[in-house]
């Protein structure tokens, strides 16, 4: 017999400064023919609630906005604000706004679980490395890590979540972020070599 469905909210970080990319509002470079940010909320869309931790033109229907204090404090404040707001959630997604292939990479992490002694489950790229913000965590976990932050101004996430135990999932080339114009311009090359017959 099956158990209760988990309730899952989702978390999109898109508030940063960007100046990998000269200061440019990285949510809204568009790829695919649509800004980064929305391929992100694309996929999150069956989540609740949604929240984006950025500026206000972030809003729309079914996704609130809210904004670390001060602003451009870092990705473990952004996350720090929108806690609260999935408090009635189980377990929620944590992703940054620059991942074109959130779809994809939801749809390798989305099947599976959370095992019972794990406090979230996280994208590893190609090289091994875990992405924190690529991830599926339990909120409680998050919350109970909030509380360890005496300051989140210039808190990392490593500060945030390196005392989790997250459990590893092999996402490769679903887990790739844009967060440089070079990066950017090579996705944008490898995507039209693909459309071209």
């Amino acid at each position: 017999m099956s158990g209760t469905p988990v309730t899952t909210a989702a978390i999109v970080l898109a508030g940063g400064r960007a100046q990998r990319l000269g200061g440019a509002d990285k949510a809204q470079v568009v790829v695919d023919g649509r800004p980064l940010v929305e391929h992100v909320l694309a996929a999150v869309g069956d989540c609740h609630p949604v929240i984006a931790v950025g500026p206000a033109d972030l809003a729309r229907t079914g996704v609130r906005v809210v904004r670390e204090d001060p602003p451009f404090t870092g990705p473990a404040a952004a996350t720090l604000a929108a806690l609260p707001l999935v408090s009635a959630a189980e377990e929620t997604w944590l992703l940054a706004c620059d991942l074109p292939q959130a779809s994809a990479l939801m749809s390798i992490l989305s099947v599976v679980p959370i095992p019972a002694d794990a406090d979230g489950i996280v994208a590893v790229d190609g090289e091994g490395r875990m992405q924190w913000l690529a991830g599926r965590y339990r909120v409680s976990a998050l919350q109970q890590a909030a509380g360890t932050i005496a300051n989140a101004d210039g808190a990392s996430m490593r500060a945030l979540l390196g005392g989790l135990r997250l459990h590893p999932v092999r996402a490769d080339g679903a887990t790739i972020d844009l967060d440089t114009w070079e990066a950017i311009e090579d996705y944008r090359r490898s995507r039209e070599q693909r459309s071209t017959p």
